[in-house]
């Protein structure tokens, strides 16, 4: 490379921006071998990348929605430390390039290396990829990456206090929020169109949303047509870029914005009060396995990025085709930055993390006893007050629902609580005791009961209570079908799970019986009212507040259609389930005991009990069809005791229960089975006085709180 003489820049910046040399006509100097991806400087761009395996590496210059580079940099050796590639280039306007890299080295399969020096790779710290932004449109070529300009002003916005235990988590997919004609929104399907929603969520009350991927993915990766219908990754757990937000989901074109529009839907939730949540896939790439594509890890250090079998082949611990080998020290730093990212640059308030359970295996895919990736996530300082709910299982048989690694710092999502509580509620009584359990914060999975382990128990931020999710049945379906129907899906109806725990109400699918329909709402209610009055954090998948649909399927993982977009025409048809709903809702925000111990109440009530049919009676029958949880304490901030008492019937049945003797009197809050009159819920100053005795309706849920005489 020729020596190249240039004007000397001062600019504030902490490199000299002396050019030393000239590549493809661009000068060009050593760059910030630190700073990974590309990152614009006042006189040109910053590109740092790294391979352990490659022996050479080029940087590959396009003009916009260009496949043939109109310039390729070869990166010198002498801008080379270690395996760290980095270069400036100077005079790139960000705005007239896209960028990618060639790496060559060894192909050996056989020992999991697979350099391809003729194969376009994307960044794997691009902030943003070209050629997704059209929804559904088929990526023909390579992928490139284009330079982002991060000019968003978030001014004084403070981070969230709020702690889990305070949070009412509402699991949405972006596009399927507003996508359906009903939504009502302008920017249908986009993150616009979700923030149109705001005052909807506000109504609502609940307090954080979980977005389900948006990173950039490639909902094409497996398109295929079944019975006429187009079936996508719809999604979005096959992820392309992790410091990329999926441009498909704009309303806008963002060049070298990209991410705008999410920072603007982002500070418009938190000025309403309302938390962000990503659900982030670590546990394996749109890359695939073997016959899977290489664009970018499998290009610059496949061995360094997969788990890969002694013969090279990829590990499956994630049941899509390769697994992240998350706890080698590069991916390990690649996932810390990452998520250090979407914190400070989008100010994500947490994350949700997909099949966690491989973030806690070594390379050859054993469990770690302390895997360092877990705990460095528990103890980066940028992420102190962030939120990590992992989903504390895999595809390849790991468990630990109670027992997850860093467990007080990490939330886990309570598969003992969904599937206790669905078999409880529909009349499986011999899940009496882990149902119990369950509405009581899950203490023998999280510590034991509060009143006896003395801070030990860590349920109030480590346990997320479900019923539904993007994964399986909506909360209507639970109680309209016996069976999964996912036919449509094209696998014969063998995808989805077959452990559904489930009830139909006695007719399968969609009726006009009245008597059905009333069953299957009040089932619904039942569930709602258990999940919102049940220690932990509570997460419901949107739609359930209003009877969505998604005519049983239980994996609707490739519609994106009527199937899985939310029907907002339920909204109007079911107004009377929606409002149920909010009350239940406003009744755990108001009712601090559910959430948390409180100093002992003084009207005579221990802090945490479950009870039989007759309130005296704490010892409930492993086989009990009814019982009720009580909880009690004395709430400092309004100066009286808070004691919530829920009482569960799932006897087809009448069932006459006995309340608690306290120096004060019981109210009735909330009856599911109604007063006959299509009423529910009773407010603070209609709430109806229960003098001892109250009798349960068949398949039925009570709430009731005390108050002084």
């Amino acid at each position: 490379m020729k020596s190249y003489h240039h004007k000397y820049y001062t600019p504030k910046h902490p490199v000299s921006a002396r050019p030393m040399g000239e590549l493809a006509g661009f000068p060009v100097r050593p760059g910030m071998f630190d700073i990974n991806g590309a990152t614009a400087l006042p006189l040109g761009v910053n590109f740092t990348i790294h391979t352990h395996g490659g022996t050479s590496c080029e940087l590959l210059i396009f003009h916009r929605e260009e496949q043939e580079p109109y310039a390729v940099l070869p990166f010198p050796e002498e801008y080379k430390i270690g395996d760290v590639y980095s270069m400036i280039v100077f005079g790139l306007d960000i705005e007239e390039f896209e960028y990618a890299y060639r790496v060559d080295g060894p192909n050996c399969p056989e020992k999991g290396l697979t350099f391809d020096k003729n194969a376009v790779l994307l960044d794997p710290y691009a902030k943003a990829v070209v050629g997704q932004s059209v929804w559904g449109q088929r990526q023909k070529n390579s992928y490139h990456a284009r330079v982002v300009a991060d000019v968003f002003d978030w001014g004084e916005m403070p981070q969230s206090k709020r702690s889990m235990s305070d949070l009412i988590i509402y699991e949405l997919h972006v596009r399927g929020f507003t996508r359906h004609e009903s939504s009502g929104v302008q920017h249908k399907g986009t993150f616009a169109g979700l923030k149109e929603k705001i005052p909807y969520l506000k109504e609502l009350g609940i307090n954080a949303v979980e977005l389900m991927p948006i990173f950039e993915f490639d909902e094409t990766l497996n398109l295929r047509e079944v019975d006429g219908k187009k079936l996508l990754e719809y999604w979005g757990y096959n992820t392309v870029s992790f410091f990329a937000p999926n441009t498909s989901y704009t309303a806008a074109v963002e060049y070298n914005k990209e991410g705008q529009e999410l920072k603007e839907l982002i500070k418009a939730l938190h000025e309403n009060g309302i938390e962000v949540i990503l659900d982030v896939v670590f546990n394996h790439t749109a890359e695939g396995n073997e016959k899977g594509p290489l664009f970018s890890f499998k290009g610059l250090d496949n061995n360094v990025y997969y788990m890969l079998t002694p013969d090279g082949n990829y590990y499956n611990f994630s049941g899509c085709g390769n697994t992240l080998n998350c706890n080698h020290p590069v991916v390990r730093q690649m996932i810390l930055e990452c998520l250090r990212y979407w914190t400070v640059s989008y100010r994500v308030d947490g994350f949700r993390f997909d099949l966690a359970s491989i973030l806690g295996r070594n390379a050859d895919g054993s469990p770690l006893n302390n895997p360092p990736l877990l705990e460095a996530l528990a103890n980066d300082p940028v992420l102190s007050n962030v939120k990590l709910i992992a989903e504390a299982w895999d595809a390849g048989g790991m468990y630990q629902v109670g027992s997850f690694p860093a467990s007080r710092r990490w939330a886990e999502w309570n598969g003992r609580y969904r599937d206790s509580l669905r078999g409880f509620l529909k009349g499986d009584c011999w899940n009496a005791w882990d149902a119990a359990w369950s509405i009581a914060g899950s203490g023998d999975l999280y510590g034991g009961y509060p009143s006896e382990y003395k801070g030990e128990y860590a349920g109030y931020n480590s346990c997320v209570n479900f019923l539904t999710c993007h994964d399986g049945f909506t909360l209507y379906d639970l109680y309209a079908y016996n069976e999964k129907h996912n036919e449509m899906n094209g696998w014969n109806n063998t995808d989805g799970s077959n452990d559904n725990r489930s009830w139909n109400c006695g007719i399968e699918g969609e009726t006009d019986n009245q008597d059905v329909l009333n069953l299957r709402y009040r089932m619904i209610r039942n569930a709602f009212a258990v999940l919102m009055c049940s220690r932990g954090t509570p997460m419901f998948l949107a739609g359930d507040e209003f009877g969505n649909t998604q005519y049983g399927n239980n994996n609707c993982y490739c519609q994106d259609n009527e199937y899985s977009w939310l029907d907002w025409n339920y909204l109007n048809k079911n107004r009377d389930l929606f409002e149920f709903c909010k009350f239940m809702i406003g009744f755990r925000h108001r009712h601090r005991i559910i959430r948390e111990k409180l100093p002992d109440a003084v009207l005579g009530m221990e802090p945490l009990l479950a009870h039989g049919v007759y309130a005296e009676d704490v010892n409930i029958p492993r086989d009990a069809r009814t019982f009720s949880i009580s909880f009690a304490g004395y709430d400092r901030e309004k100066g009286r005791d808070d004691m919530v008492y829920v009482s569960v019937n799932t006897y087809w049945e009448d069932v006459e229960i006995t309340l608690p003797q306290i120096k004060g009197r019981w109210y009735l809050n909330v009856n599911t089975y109604g007063d006959g009159n299509g009423r529910y819920c009773y407010p603070e100053h209609e709430q109806r006085r229960i003098d001892g005795n109250f009798v349960l309706r068949p398949r039925s849920v009570a709430v009731f709180t005390a108050r002084e005489y």
